[in-house]
């Protein structure tokens, strides 16, 4: 995800937003101003929240949750999760209040974060733990 990002930005001249490392400094206790942050902090969180989701993959992927619609299921959950974090600590705005292109940016990054984590869990994880209880979810 952030070798696209990088990629994306060279193309599109986005500059960087701070705002994973304001929302670590944030959860860290700290109070971080809106200026530029150390890039640190912003790898610190991107790689801790892709470690801890691509974990639930994981574990989606040795209980059968898996393929297409997992992934699908998987972008939900980090868009989630990012601006649950983001906006509970007040470090980010709202996705709403962003331009329709930063929305999709996130969108699609995210998007391509959850393809490539699904497909590595589903290969190198066999659906041991799969119930097979049933068809139907009562």
């Amino acid at each position: 995800m952030t070798a696209g990002e990088k990629a994306e930005q060279a193309i599109t001249k986005r500059p960087n937003s701070y705002t994973p490392a304001r929302t670590l400094l944030t959860l860290m206790g700290r109070r971080p101003g809106d200026g530029p942050q150390s890039p640190v902090w912003n790898h610190v969180m991107h790689w801790g929240t892709g470690a801890v989701l691509g974990a639930l993959r994981g574990v989606w992927a040795v209980t059968g949750i898996r393929g297409g619609l997992a992934n699908a299921h998987h972008t939900a959950v980090r868009l989630a999760f990012d601006q649950t974090l983001e906006n509970g600590t007040g470090a980010g705005a709202p996705p709403p209040t962003w331009p329709r292109s930063e929305q999709l940016v996130d969108v699609a990054h995210k998007t391509v974060y959850s393809i490539v984590t699904g497909i590595a869990a589903d290969r190198l994880i066999r659906p041991v733990l799969a119930s097979r209880r049933g068809t139907v979810s009562h």
